[in-house]
């Protein structure tokens, strides 16, 4: 069932004291690669840096002394924690944080300073599911009020304010939005609001490759849970997907996009490095999105919601490198060389092109062999130079194992 605007409405009104009104900005950059007007609603400019203040504090601020008078409770992998943290604050409740372990350290640094003596972060788990479960376990052995980061109407419709915005300053002549989808509040919220105002206006959501909780259940007609999933895109990998965004999204949905996790960190470097926006792994999905509609999308009028920009600095290094990866710049070999002086100079001066790179070396000198392996990694300029890199690595009779595509060894190297 779409959520009731007036309920939205109500909702906005309820925020207006407490969050930033957001630039929405044409970018000229994007639109002139994909040949369309391409506008980027800003919510890394929160005040939290991310969406999720607007349901947080939507839902918070509705409850009964009853309901918080032993304390809330929620489990996040970051935005909804800091959105938690902050309306805790702001409205003098204690608040239980439960996070992943694998949560970057900017999100629970900011968590704590959001909430300061009102919170209290307690670090579970690999994966929000897994926090999600020993949040729910807290929340009923200490008799407190659970706070759901998407699968509650009253978050739905804090999230559904931001639709409500976008419509106001951009109306019903949007052809396409792209909308990161991870439990489904935000896209829960698009779709409520656009459905009802403007029906013509497609919804496209967008999840990351590695954690397609809603794609594989939109596949198989019911709420599916996956029994793995890549947390790199951590405000948007959930192992199952919200109830209500499920059904809103088989309804109503227009579209919904893989984008490869090496994509999105090929996004983050573009937009920083062209654009000066800092955004967080979810926050590019909806830009790496539209090299999938380009076709789609040429003269038309996009929405792109960047969603969150809360990205620790300390992960640039890995981003850099899944993006060479996904470019198929950045290879690793396992390389046999002969063990006797000048080997490694005859593999630089007759293997090595004028353009490749060594970004990588290890090598332990083996008594009593004849030759000993070497992990050798090299960075390309062009991805068509690999194929005569392997050739002159074949003409020189070079043995090697090329392991880029051996998950285990590949995963300890990056």
């Amino acid at each position: 069932m779409l959520v009731d605007l007036e309920n939205i409405k109500n909702a906005s009104e309820n925020l207006n004291a407490i969050i930033s009104n957001t630039p929405l900005e044409l970018n000229d950059s994007f639109s002139n690669i994909y040949s369309s007007n391409v506008y980027l609603k800003r919510e890394d400019l929160q005040i939290t840096r991310s969406f999720k203040l607007r349901g947080a504090f939507n839902k918070i601020s509705s409850l009964k002394e009853n309901d918080f008078k032993n304390g809330i409770v929620c489990s996040s992998a970051g935005n909804h924690a800091q959105g938690v943290s902050y309306s805790c604050k702001k409205l003098n409740i204690k608040g239980t944080i439960f996070m992943p372990t694998t949560t970057p350290q900017i999100k629970i640094k900011k968590v704590k300073e959001f909430g300061g003596d009102y919170v209290d972060v307690k670090l579970v788990g690999d994966s929000y599911d897994d926090c999600y479960k020993s949040a729910l376990e807290f929340t009923k052995l200490n008799n407190k009020t659970f706070i759901h980061p998407f699968d509650d109407y009253k978050v739905i419709e804090g999230q559904a304010t931001l639709a409500f915005d976008v419509f106001r300053e951009l109306d019903k002549t949007i052809d396409y939005i792209f909308v990161p989808i991870g439990g489904g509040g935000l896209i829960s919220g698009f779709i409520s609001v656009f459905k009802q105002l403007s029906p013509n206006t497609k919804i496209i959501g967008v999840e990351p490759e590695g954690a397609p909780s809603m794609k594989k259940s939109l596949d198989n007609g019911k709420l599916v849970e996956l029994d793995h999933i890549d947390t790199f895109v951590d405000g948007a990998s959930v192992k199952k997907s919200g109830r209500i965004a499920f059904e809103l999204c088989k309804n109503f949905l227009d579209g919904i996009i893989l984008v490869p996790e090496g994509y999105i960190c090929q996004i983050i470097l573009e937009m920083y490095n062209n654009e000066g926006i800092i955004v967080e792994p979810a926050g590019a999905m909806s830009v790496a999105s539209l090299n999938y509609y380009k076709k789609e999308i040429i003269g038309k009028k996009v929405l792109c919601l960047i969603c969150g920009g809360n990205n620790d600095i300390t992960r640039m290094g890995q981003i850099k490198e899944r993006a060479l990866f996904h470019s198929n710049l950045k290879h690793y070999f396992i390389i046999n060389f002969p063990q006797r002086a000048g080997a490694l100079k005859e593999f630089v001066n007759n293997i090595l092109g004028k353009n490749d790179d060594i970004t990588f070396f290890e090598y332990s000198k083996k008594t009593s062999k004849d030759k000993g392996p070497a992990i050798v990694g090299i960075q390309l300029k062009n991805e068509d130079d690999l194929n005569s890199l392997l050739e002159r690595m074949k003409r020189n009779n070079l043995s090697y194992e090329y392991i880029n595509n051996n998950e285990t060894l590949f995963n300890f190297l990056t």
